[in-house]
């Protein structure tokens, strides 16, 4: 539909209509040698000419309104998962086939879009139930929000109502009828059902770990249940209830961690007689069994706060243990106190006046370990730079500063929330040397000081490499009112525990001087997904660079290796490897750099996905309560032949889509032609007749 719009008032037209009427009468009002008619002819074209030409000047513009019809749309989503096919066999599952494929044909006949989704949002054309998971509110939002804006008359979701992933699909706003089809078998079935395998993921070689099986019980009543666990094929220990009336039951394990690496422990219950699916019976469990904890010592001349503040974000990670020294008050085993005897010591107060833990800081800051030095009011200032500490302070009058600390924004070992200096502003201050000090110029300064308002160059927390350790400065005391204020601020003390818990972590692990690294993204992978490797080669300069050969080696449990090869480019640094099964995989990466052989080893699981066979007792509930929230219908299997009936009666109309154009007269192509034709016309005419 086309309008032709004016900017000016219509009544214009009138006036270039006498316009142009008005000129070609002046022209052609005197006598010609041409006939009459002629006359009237060159008149008529020079005055439609000049009203056109006029028209043009008021600037038209034709609106254009263009409409297209959208069909209704019906989308039948299928629940995938392997669930399904547990209940159904090949012959029921081509009857469904079928089935939907005519009400499809139907519903297309009708005037109907239709089209099958599964519930990852894929667009299918046959039914395949192998799906490792079901999250059936997800499929049907996946579908919503593909269709915004869209004429979606409605979903038909072909499912037994089992979801093992993701929300319920009841509690979703849906905008349109959802209309379900049951599958599967509602009856209980007698079932033992290993529901759940609680474990601590890590566990310490020579140490023994809990594990607890829990047992779903359904159609059980006072029987006998036995759950074993075994290791390498071998049973290990065996744990057996009476269910009497009970629906769960616990079985505790106390097993030994004996052997490093991960290991793998496989749960099983005994089957009873009366039950028919089996492979919810079984799981496997994958522990890491490590060496010991990390440990981190802390030495001081005196109990202090702040020790029980720093202690207290260590403890929280059960990787490390915190150790305290206090000459006379807490003693530490004496081969914690050697070189070597733990990842990192903290001497607080250090090199105290007292000189209580001077001899072990002679010793202990010579070793390898990493060391952290806190400076406080006892710390004797003059001691540092004898004691090979090079913090050397201008002045020693005694003096101390009250300052918060701030953020050095170019710090890049680790990162801080982006709320840091925010919480550290409403600190309460910690006691500092006055005055300026040098440092190594090799020091990355972590926190610098705040007096006041202004913030200083004056470090407060900095740190530098020594060798394949590191050596870090804590300048300050009053830390344990740090984390007080925060609790009181905030009710948590995220940022204060963030800041130490990942300085710690950072100071306990040793540099890696190692110029070739391989190692794979995570320690755990599950079987539906590739396990990517990345590997890593370094120049003397420890510049990563590219175009090395990585032979890559992985040996299953069975002892079978299979060999995978690739070149490291910039883009191209990790390296996938799909279809493992589930189990324990060790892998040994090689490359040859300065035409000497680099080789690095590791470790790897590959667990399976068993969801599916938890439950098979489909949820026909579920699928009533959906379809009656939404305005749609239930149906079981054999009332499919009914749905397109239904759907048919059900007049959804097209949508209509109108689109609104506006151009201006003068581009249209059709009018210069038109101008064209009438002024060559009548000059054809005029030079015919032998007029000029």
């Amino acid at each position: 539909m086309q309008r032709l719009l004016f900017e000016s008032s219509p009544l214009f037209i009138i006036l270039c209509a006498m316009l142009a009427l008005g000129y070609a009468f002046i022209l052609y009002r005197t006598k010609h040698t041409w006939s009459k008619r002629i006359n009237q002819v060159l008149f008529g074209l020079r005055a439609i000419l000049v009203f056109f030409l006029a028209i043009l000047l008021l600037g038209p513009i034709i609106k254009l309104i263009t409409n297209q019809y959208e069909k209704p749309s019906w989308v039948f989503l299928i629940d995938s998962s392997s669930s399904i096919a547990e209940v159904m066999d090949s012959t029921a599952r081509l009857q469904l086939d079928e089935q939907l494929a005519q009400a499809t044909k139907s519903l297309q006949d009708d005037g109907y879009e239709v089209q099958w989704n599964d519930l990852h949002g894929n667009e299918i054309g046959s039914l395949a139930f192998n799906s490792p998971t079901s999250d059936l509110n997800r499929g049907v939002q996946n579908v919503i929000h593909d269709f915004e804006g869209r004429n979606l008359a409605g979903l038909i979701l072909v499912t037994d109502g089992i979801y093992n992933s993701g929300a319920s699909p009841i509690y979703a706003p849906v905008r349109v009828p959802v209309h379900t089809i049951g599958l599967g078998d509602t009856v209980a079935r007698v079932d033992l059902v290993l529901k759940n395998v609680a474990f601590n993921k890590v566990a310490y070689q020579g140490n023994k770990f809990p594990l607890r099986a829990q047992v779903l019980l359904q159609g059980i009543d006072n029987q006998d249940v036995s759950v074993s666990i075994f290791k390498d094929g071998k049973l290990i220990s065996t744990v057996q209830q009476n269910s009497g009336n009970k629906s769960f039951i616990d079985f505790d394990f106390q097993l030994d961690a004996s052997e490093k690496g991960i290991q793998r422990y496989d749960v099983s219950v005994r089957s009873i007689a009366q039950e028919s699916n089996k492979r919810n019976n079984f799981s496997s469990v994958f522990i890491e069994v490590v060496e010991g904890k990390k440990k981190i010592v802390m030495i001081a001349p005196a109990p202090h706060p702040d020790i029980k503040a720093i202690k207290t974000v260590v403890e929280k990670n059960s990787n490390y243990e915190f150790i305290t020294h206090i000459p006379g008050v807490a003693e530490a085993d004496p081969l914690l106190l050697k070189p070597g005897g733990a990842e990192l010591f903290i001497f607080h107060q250090a090199l105290n006046q007292s000189g209580k833990t001077t001899a072990l800081f002679s010793t202990l800051y010579k070793g390898q370990s990493s060391v952290m030095v806190m400076i406080g009011g006892t710390t004797n200032l003059r001691q540092l730079p004898a004691y090979e500490v090079p913090i050397q302070f201008e002045s020693l009058s005694g003096q101390w500063d009250d300052v918060t600390p701030v953020v050095n924004s170019n710090f890049r070992e680790f990162g801080f929330s982006e709320n840091s200096n925010g919480i550290f502003a409403r600190y309460p201050p910690a006691d500092v040397p006055f005055g300026k000090f040098s440092y190594p110029t090799s020091a990355t300064v972590l926190l610098y000081q705040r007096i006041g308002s202004v913030v200083t160059d004056r470090p407060m927390l900095l740190t530098w490499p020594d060798n394949n350790r590191k050596i870090a400065v804590m300048i300050g005391e009053g830390l344990w009112r740090w984390r007080l204020n925060e609790f009181a601020d905030t009710g948590n003390t995220l940022v204060f525990d963030e800041l130490f818990s990942k300085l710690i972590q950072y100071l306990s692990t040793l540099e890696d001087k190692r110029k070739f690294r391989s190692f794979p993204l995570q320690n755990e992978f599950s079987d539906s997904e590739s396990v990517v490797i990345e590997s890593q080669v370094y120049n003397d300069l420890y510049e990563l660079v590219y175009g090395n050969t990585v032979r890559l080696e992985v040996r299953n449990e069975q002892g079978e290796v299979t060999t995978y090869s690739y070149v490291t480019s910039p883009g191209s640094s990790r390296y996938r490897i799909g279809g493992l099964k589930e189990g324990v995989y060790r892998f040994r990466a090689s490359t040859t750099i300065n035409d000497k052989k680099e080789e690095v080893s590791g470790q790897f699981l590959v667990k399976a996905q068993n969801l599916e066979a938890q439950n098979l007792t489909a949820d026909f509930g579920l699928l009533r309560t959906l379809s009656k929230d939404t305005g749609g219908k239930f149906y079981n299997s054999n009332q499919i032949g009914s749905l397109a009936g239904d759907l048919q009666q059900t007049k959804v109309a097209s949508l209509i889509h109108s689109e609104e154009t506006f151009n201006q007269l003068i581009n249209l192509k059709w009018v210069f032609f038109l101008l064209l034709a009438l002024i060559s016309a009548e000059w054809f005419l005029r030079k015919y007749l032998g007029s000029y």
